[in-house]
């Protein structure tokens, strides 16, 4: 079955765009300046224990959200000064919330040792140390620690995967051909530590996409069969990252979504397993009040919205429904040539948030529901 999916972002590794209530009244920006503050561990157990409760895993199920991606950081594994520690025990309860309610769950190393990316979704915003000799080798140490946590066959029920490390740059100082390298020590390592033999092992693309992963899914996966294969490409595809994606109508914005069957995505004759474990319904575009839509976030037409800039509890019909149209068509694709996906993400700001895309109409009650059905197939 498809893996239908949300991520829990901004919960066990702070990013200060989706968690300003914590950051407020600190300087800091990213959760190793936030670890450093004073009363950090108390404001990270307030956080740890409201922002995601049992009551979302209910939630998300009734919405026919069968999985889920939880980021962690490397130091909730090895005390690494001036992080702090603790935020193991609450993924433990998440996955046992998620196995009470019928979801599965991906483990994902999201913060690797020297930052792999310089991004504060990394834990750490500036420097990228990540391919240096003791931090790859940590990394994979780290990794071990996970599998032989949740790669056990106790957890083999709930847990359906684990990622080695969330969007490692592929420029400045990573070399993806390192990346590659060490993606595979990486799997043999997280394979020898777990006993679920049924294990996912899921690496990001590195930002390359997952064609230039498919040398390395065959020389991993050897003949398995797509369905058997156990090494998974993660991509992430979002409309709302570069310019050229400003200049996008919505007709154009829909058109790349399904476009990315052939742009982005594997032909089933590949035996690399795919996931989209960030995607997001965000477009930076104006709905004018006849639906129809303008690139970018200025428009002068009386009624028009801009999504860029109007909060979504104000949104317009032409724009929750245009947001829709777009939503749809990137579920439609991801439905009919990816394993599963994660939008980015259970809750947030505006069309990032699952919880606000019900609330507001962006989608139907659950997941699978189509107001705009077949919009790739024409």
């Amino acid at each position: 079955d498809v893996l239908r999916g949300v991520n829990i972002g901004g919960w066990l590794i702070l990013e200060s765009w989706m968690n300003g209530d914590v950051f407020d009244n600190t300087d800091a920006k990213d959760q190793y300046s936030f670890d450093s503050c004073d009363g950090a561990q108390a404001k990270l157990e307030q956080h740890w224990s409201s922002y995601f409760t049992e009551s979302d895993v209910v939630g998300l199920a009734a919405a026919g959200i069968n999985a889920v991606r939880i980021p962690i950081g490397f130091w909730s594994y090895v005390e690494t000064a001036p992080y702090l520690m603790g935020a193991d025990a609450y993924l433990e309860k998440a996955i046992g919330w998620c196995r009470n309610h019928g979801i599965k769950v991906l483990v994902d190393c999201h913060g690797s040792p020297g930052s792999q990316n310089g991004f504060d979704n990394s834990g750490r915003s500036g420097n990228v140390a990540w391919q240096q000799d003791d931090n790859m080798a940590q990394s994979i140490s780290i990794l071990e620690t996970i599998a032989k946590k949740y790669g056990a066959q106790e957890y083999a029920d709930v847990v359906f995967g684990i990622q080695l490390v969330n969007e490692p740059i592929s420029w400045d100082q990573n070399n993806i051909d390192t990346t590659k390298e060490w993606a595979q020590k990486a799997y043999t390592a997280v394979k020898s530590a777990s006993t679920n033999q049924n294990l996912a092992v899921i690496m990001h693309d590195s930002f390359v996409g997952p064609s230039d992963w498919e040398e390395v899914g065959s020389a991993v996966n050897g003949d398995a069969s797509l369905a058997d294969a156990k090494f998974w490409i993660d991509t992430h595809l979002y409309q709302n990252m570069v310019a050229d994606d400003s200049k996008l109508t919505q007709a154009g914005h829909i058109e790349k979504a399904c476009n990315w069957q052939s742009t982005e995505l594997l032909p089933s004759s590949s035996n690399l397993p795919v996931i989209v474990g960030e995607f997001s319904a965000a477009t930076n575009i104006c709905a004018n009040p006849d639906g129809s839509t303008v690139a970018g976030n200025v428009c002068w037409i009386e009624g028009c919205q801009c999504s860029a800039n109007v909060p979504i509890e104000y949104w317009n019909q032409p724009l929750i429904q245009a947001t829709r149209k777009f939503l749809e068509a990137e579920l439609d694709t991801f439905e009919a040539h990816a394993r599963g996906y994660f939008m980015w993400n259970f809750k947030g700001p505006g069309a990032w948030g699952y919880q606000n895309a019900i609330k507001y109409g962006l989608i139907g009650d659950k997941i699978t529901d189509r107001k705009y059905p077949g919009q790739c197939s024409s």
